[in-house]
Order: structure tokens, then C-alpha cells, then sequence
């Protein structure tokens, strides 16, 4: 695999990973009720709790998204 397909197979990567966790946060942010009662049947949270590992998913997913895509990506610039 050449550093130009893998620098494309990165960004395209990051950019469909932060579409991704975009998308989660408009749905978490726009039927918060709704993912509350669907997840409630399963589990018993209270709301405060349901936000906060909502908001830590989201956080360790944009780590990730940073590490595993981000970063790679921008070293292959730098070093092209």
C-alpha cells in the first residue's frame, strides 16, 4: 500500500468516524427522552448517570478517533 492510499484510507476514516459521533450527539441531543426510555427498559439509570456515560462514550470514541486516525493521518503528511 503506497502513503497516498493510506493517508486517503485515514481521512476518509476520521471523517466518517466524526460523522459518526456527530451523528450520535444530534440523536442524544435531539430524542434524549426517548434513548432514556428505550435504554431504561434494560437497565435502571438514573438520568444524571445515563448522561454521563453517554458523554464518556463520546469522549473515549473522539480519543480514539484522534489516535487511531487523526494522528496517522498527520504524520504521513508531515513526513511526505
Amino acid at each position: 500500500m503506497s502513503i497516498e492510499i493510506a493517508r486517503e484510507v485515514l481521512f476518509w476514516s476520521a471523517a466518517i468516524n466524526y460523522g459518526l459521533v456527530l451523528f450520535w450527539f444530534l440523536l442524544f441531543a435531539g430524542a434524549h427522552d426517548w434513548i432514556q426510555r428505550l435504554h431504561g427498559r434494560w437497565f435502571r439509570l438514573p438520568t444524571e448517570r445515563f448522561d454521563a456515560l453517554h458523554y464518556a462514550g463520546m469522549a473515549i470514541y473522539k480519543i480514539g478517533i484522534l489516535l487511531f486516525n487523526v494522528a496517522p493521518y498527520v504524520a504521513l503528511r508531515i513526513a511526505a
